[in-house]
């Protein structure tokens, strides 16, 4: 609320020289009262001042009075009150968060039954899922961190990871807190937005604060412990905050708004972001009040119109009088703003925010298509991202590369062009070696077996370590599927040791 009040300002300032003749209008117009004389012989002074005609006049509110009010809120409206920024809708409306999850034989405590780790595990999914639409990366570490998983929407991916998280995957045991945090803020810069970091624990190693209270961006604690215990080492950081861990969803609920509150913190303070207008919320008073002024009886029609709302078949009237008051293109906004995309895309008239509802309810062909019969680089762009999403890669390219031309020097469309061709370029060497077998030297019409001399018999052979080859798409994937944690156990274990080399 403080921040608030402190970027509070005008976006157009200029609007506000007109409540100067508004103001003078008033004065002007509102009826004065007339002074009458209240000695009238032989009647008490309180019965002549009721007798009196025009004295109820000074205790009279006028019509005036009440359009004057809806001229200052528009005024005030449309001068642009505002306090904070807005986020770019191309890049995020949510805080990219970083999560490092403590992974050691200390979290497997059973004091939070069945574990620590366990519950820590339940906490982030539950976390995972309340950010629907945000960007979360996960960071696993003990005496090294490891990165698990980038920044990515889909919770699809973390689950099965987190999922195999455990003290056995870890290749050295330890607490690099530190270690962990500049792996994390890596990522987030990386990001174009800025974002926050949440470390998931039950203990902090003291040599690990230096780090901490040296960072700029925004560090989030989920302590592990019973009975809301405290970590004494974190007591002592300024710029962090603790949140203890409950048996119900306060602490998530606590870690969502504190999370958005450093969102909105930081993009304040992104001069490249606009502000958001919050002049509308002045238009709502000011038009019930002019609804109010315009004919005699406006008490009767106030309370009839609320009675139609409160009758059971308001939800029905509410859509006609939304028809009234909001185009569809507002409508669709509403909608945008409570998350309701699909419903954002029926409602828009606009054919690029139409559009990005499609993109951001995941109907990347609707959106493509939309996207590809508008001639703007924020269209090329957005149908690049709806292509890729789908899959379709060399569109994408093209798409992008469109955007390119119609606006040179693009960073954000020359990245995604350049990873759009990196992928199809791994999609197409990956199936082709699959199809073709080249890996290993194979033909695609030869017929080799795996072993002269047994013919096809099922035999087991220790494969070298050094020299070995690159495994395709379908293997990595495969090995995946058969066990989690032997594949962030090898994974580790090979990050380990090129950090050590």
């Amino acid at each position: 609320m403080i921040d608030a009040l402190a970027n509070f300002h005008f976006i157009r300032v200029y609007w506000l020289v007109f409540l100067i003749p508004v103001a003078a209008l008033w004065w002007l117009m509102r009826p004065r009262p007339k002074s009458q004389s209240l000695s009238i012989s032989g009647i008490a002074p309180h019965l002549a001042a009721a007798l009196t005609l025009g004295a109820e006049d000074e205790r009279r509110v006028y019509p005036l009075d009440v359009a004057m009010i809806a001229a200052i809120l528009v005024t005030l409206a449309a001068a642009g009150p505002t306090w904070s920024r807005a986020p770019n809708p191309l890049i995020a409306d949510t805080a990219p968060l970083v999560i490092a999850l403590k992974v050691t034989d200390s979290m497997e405590e059973p004091d939070l039954p069945p574990s620590r780790l366990d519950r820590a595990k339940f906490k982030v999914t539950d976390l995972i899922n309340s950010r629907v639409g945000a960007r979360t990366a996960l960071i696993a570490y003990a005496g090294t961190p490891h990165r698990v998983a980038p920044l990515t929407e889909d919770a699809n991916i973390l689950r099965p990871l987190l999922e195999g998280l455990a003290p056995a995957v870890m290749p050295k045991q330890g607490d690099a807190a530190a270690d962990a945090l500049t792996l994390a803020e890596a990522i987030l810069n990386d990001s174009e937005t800025p974002g926050a970091v949440l470390f998931v624990l039950d203990d902090l190693d003291p040599s690990q604060l230096a780090a901490f209270e040296n960072t700029t961006i925004p560090v989030f604690f989920l302590t592990m412990l019973p009975n809301s215990q405290s970590i004494a080492q974190l007591n002592d950081l300024r710029n962090a905050t603790v949140v203890p861990f409950s048996n119900d969803e306060r602490d998530i609920k606590r870690l969502e708004r504190q999370i958005q509150s450093a969102y909105t913190a930081a993009l304040d303070d992104d001069d490249r972001l606009d502000w958001q207008d919050k002049g509308w919320l002045l238009a709502w008073p000011a038009a019930l009040l002019s609804l109010l002024w315009f004919r005699r009886g406006w008490v009767i029609h106030l309370l009839v119109f609320a009675a139609i709302f409160a009758s059971p078949s308001g939800p029905a009237m509410a859509d006609g009088w939304k028809n009234w008051f909001l185009t569809p293109d507002q409508q669709g906004q509403i909608a945008m703003n409570r998350k309701d995309y699909t419903q954002a895309a029926e409602l828009f008239e606009d054919p690029y925010h139409r559009g990005y509802a499609h993109l951001k309810a995941g109907q990347y062909p609707e959106a493509s298509a939309i996207f590809a019969e508008l001639d703007t680089p924020e269209a090329a762009f957005s149908e690049g991202m709806a292509r890729i999403r789908n899959r379709e890669y060399r569109p994408a390219i093209s798409a992008f590369e469109t955007a390119l031309e119609r606006r040179p020097d693009w960073p954000e469309a020359q990245h995604n062009l350049e990873v759009s061709k990196a992928i199809l370029e791994f999609v197409e060497t990956t199936r082709e070696q699959s199809d073709t077998g080249e890996e290993a030297g194979i033909g695609a019409d030869d017929t080799v077996f795996d072993n002269e001399a047994g013919r096809g018999e099922n035999t087991t052979i220790q494969a070298p370590i050094e020299g070995a080859q690159a495994m395709s798409a379908d293997q990595w994937i495969s090995t995946i599927d058969t066990d989690m944690q032997d594949f962030l156990r090898n994974r580790f274990l090979l990050e380990n040791q090129v950090q050590t080399q």
